[in-house]
């Protein structure tokens, strides 16, 4: 049995519905703007857009969105639309520069024909061309649908690069494999903090047997090559949306990660961008640099986790004086168990190293 007062509500309900009165119309644009911050995803956003006129006019006002890149196109597939040239690209630009959306429509869906809409669910648009009627951003959060880096079964690698007009840092964390020992035992109230490994000065022979090195080399310029091309990738959103004050480009793996802060995007937009040789286009130059390496051959972490090879490679552009030292830029990189694997490795022994621009 129904209680009075919902009958009651229900009666008032149907009485306006009958009078053609939408008590929606009644909630104030700001909270409807709220609510649309708080759903922030571009195409649910986009969708909205389509159910009414005052949501499209609302949509675009938006402070913070979430564009997830779901689809990649490969190179030698044809266009639906109109035809554009094969190019030879790597697993790696695949990933990054030919991923698009599915398109959503961002115009009020009533006017558009039945073969409108067909023609325009078969095409598909650039991230550019997806937030180009948000006028109002000011976070944005892009996710790539693969991680940059491909890496054999049990290795795990993280990067996390920060960007202005060319690259300011970048952190490299890596490991050849991850197991998980037994539960952690508490220490004893009167027994001493585990001692750090000492390598005695000397280059641990299992970083530089078996090609350990090199594999650390591949890490390396792998995730500056991945950084550098998302960066190239931000040029003309970055152009287009001038009230952005941060910009974080992930992947689903949740691999690696580009951001870029206030200070960047206005370093960005001020200075011109340092385009890579033409042999390597899509990406932005990699400037000179000097890096900080450390390296464990086994890692314990407090949780049972188990990081074999550890390797901590902190890198900064050469004649960058200012701002934090390469270890203030690893200790604040990572959170959770990734923060206190940093923090293990930074008591080792550390290799200071130099690279050239590429």
């Amino acid at each position: 049995m129904q209680s009075k007062h919902r009958v009651f509500a229900e009666d008032l309900l149907l009485a306006a519905a009958a009078e053609g009165e939408d008590h929606f119309d009644r909630v104030p644009d700001s909270l409807v703007l709220l609510i649309f911050n708080k759903l922030a995803d571009a195409r649910s956003l986009g969708r909205c857009s389509a159910v009414s006129r005052r949501f499209s006019a609302l949509v675009p006002l938006v402070d913070d969105a979430c564009l997830r890149i779901d689809r990649v196109i490969p190179a030698d597939a044809a266009d639906a639309g109109a035809p554009r040239p094969r190019a030879a690209l790597s697993h790696l630009l695949k990933s990054v520069l030919l991923a698009v959306l599915k398109p959503f429509a961002h115009c009020d869906a009533k006017s558009a024909s039945p073969q409108k809409h067909a023609h325009q669910q078969q095409q598909h648009h650039s991230p550019a061309q997806v937030l180009r009627n948000f006028s109002s951003i000011r976070s944005l959060r892009m996710e790539l649908p693969v991680s940059d880096v491909g890496t054999d079964d049990g290795v795990v690698l993280r990067w996390k690069a920060v960007f202005g007009s060319t690259l300011q840092s970048c952190v490299i964390l890596g490991g050849t494999r991850v197991d998980r020992a037994g539960p952690p035992h508490a220490p004893s109230s009167g027994s001493a903090p585990p001692a750090v490994d000492d390598d005695g000065g000397s280059i641990p022979e299992s970083l530089y047997t078996n090609g350990g090195l090199k594999l650390r080399v591949v890490w390396t310029i792998s995730s500056l090559i991945a950084a550098a091309t998302r960066h190239y990738l931000l040029r003309e959103i970055v152009k287009e949306h001038p009230t952005l004050e941060r910009v974080a480009l992930t992947d689903a793996g949740g691999q690696g990660t580009l951001s870029m802060g206030r200070d960047q995007l206005r370093e960005f937009r001020d200075r011109p961008l340092a385009a890579a040789p033409a042999a390597a286009a899509n990406r932005t130059q990699v400037p000179a640099c000097n890096m900080k390496l450390r390296y464990a051959p086994l890692l314990e972490l407090s949780d049972g986790t188990r990081i074999h090879g550890a390797t901590l490679v902190v890198i900064k552009p050469v004649g960058d004086a200012g701002g934090k030292d390469l270890d203030e830029l690893g200790a604040g990189a990572f959170d959770g168990p990734l923060r206190e694997a940093v923090a293990a490795l930074g008591k080792r022994r550390a290799y200071l190293l130099e690279m050239n621009g590429f």
